[in-house]
């Protein structure tokens, strides 16, 4: 290759790197250009109008002070009812589920084996004590030894001993019920052979009237239960009255009282075990029923009260959003008490007069600037319109249809 060969080619290179930094340079100038642009959206982005928050004021007031606790019913009695000879079912005397009283027949046993022994245990009894009667008044007159008196004697208790024995397990083949209580299913058919060994439970028998509600309670509720228990009984009142809440949130009609308390703290969960009685006349609770006792511990002064949804939990924590007097958002950590229908008790972390945001809590972060409107309750909302006012689908109401039933806010709940 000639020399102008190549300098042509080295020329040709160069001529091809300076088009390709060239076409660089185009390609960051474009990068440049998006950029700037991205950033001028999100700059338009935050120069737009606050989200719309709804605010309310805290609310002051008296507010009737609760505990409420899960708890167990079981009956004051229950008495488990079993076979105590052995022997084939051949009835049942009761209806499962009715009311039985002591002493009433509820199974009975083929009784004819034990029948056919104690009329030969009888038999032996009497003829036994025949012959005493008649060697006692020979014994008198020295006409028999004092060793026959005694084999007589002997025979006549220890075939009596026989016959009470018979007696009493022709007796067991009538099982009755030893209290008066509410019988369950029975657990042994009629035909199948019970006894000791054998099909042991029959049924149960419960007490109901009154019934037990078993609550478990840490330590230090138990402690404050039995300090509120000292000074209500010192009232004229007497004792703390218990209500019963059902599982379908009805409050049972007649109240109740605390019992007693087992005798130890269970160490695996820390708690005590405490139970209360109610009066259960229409025997409508039954043992292993669930449901809530409440027990009124007085009146919390001017106590401060938002709505439930202005509490958001986070990691166990409980926040607020609070809106200032300059529309700013200020996120408030807060000691949240017991729930009073649809609010809730804040014992620190706010003031009377302060406003938080119980609408768009979700959509607030702390420093923020929000528009702030009044708080409308979805209680108070108009048919139709959800918790902002706004039309709901499919939620339109004809025309003389009746608004749906407000909740009670004078129903009192408990937290956690």
């Amino acid at each position: 290759m000639s020399i102008h060969g190549i300098f042509d080619r080295v020329d040709f290179r160069m001529k091809k790197v300076e088009i390709s930094h060239r076409f660089l340079l185009r390609v960051l100038l474009l990068i440049l250009a998006a950029t700037l642009m991205v950033s001028g959206c999100h700059k338009e982005q935050k120069a737009g109008p606050p989200p719309v928050v709804e605010v309310t004021e805290v609310v002051v007031k008296d507010v009737p002070m609760s505990a409420e606790l899960v708890s167990t019913l079981d009956g004051m009695v229950n008495a488990t009812i079993r076979a105590q000879v052995q022997g084939y079912l051949i009835k049942q005397n009761y209806k499962e589920g009715d009311p039985v009283h002591k002493d009433q027949v509820l199974f009975e046993i083929d009784p004819r084996t034990y029948q056919a022994a104690f009329n030969q245990a009888k038999a032996r009894w009497d003829h036994a004590k025949a012959n005493l009667n008649r060697i006692r008044p020979l014994a008198a007159q020295n006409a028999v030894s004092q060793k026959d008196l005694d084999d007589a004697i002997f025979a006549e208790q220890s075939t009596k001993a026989d016959f009470d024995k018979a007696s009493l397990e022709l007796g067991f083949t009538r099982i009755t019920s030893p209290i008066d209580g509410i019988a369950g299913i029975a657990k042994a058919q009629l035909g199948n052979l019970v006894g000791p060994g054998q099909i042991e439970e029959l049924t149960t028998v419960s007490t109901v009237n009154p019934i037990k509600a078993y609550v478990s309670i840490s330590e230090q509720q138990y402690l404050k239960i039995q300090e509120f228990r000292a000074k209500k009984e010192k009232e004229p009142v007497g004792k703390v009255q218990l209500e019963l809440i059902l599982a379908d949130g009805s409050v049972f009609p007649h109240k109740g009282e605390f019992a007693f308390a087992d005798r130890q703290v269970d160490e695996r969960t820390g708690t005590i075990r405490v139970a209360a009685t109610f009066p259960n006349p229409d025997n409508i609770l039954r043992p292993g029923q669930f449901a809530r006792v409440r027990a009124l511990l007085g009146t919390k002064k001017n106590a401060m009260l938002i709505p439930q949804r202005a509490v958001k939990e986070v990691q166990g924590k409980y926040l607020v959003a609070a809106v200032g007097a300059d529309d700013k958002v200020a996120i408030k950590q807060v000691k949240a008490g017991q729930q009073y229908g649809p609010l809730w008790v804040i014992d620190e972390g706010l003031q009377p007069g302060d406003k938080v945001v119980a609408e768009g809590i979700q959509k607030v972060k702390d420093g923020m600037v929000v528009s702030p409107k009044p708080f409308v309750p979805p209680s108070q909302a108009k048919p139709g319109e959800g918790p902002k006012g706004e039309a709901q689908p499919g939620t339109e109401q004809k025309s003389g249809a009746e608004p749906a039933a407000q909740p009670n806010p004078d129903k009192v709940g408990s937290h956690g």
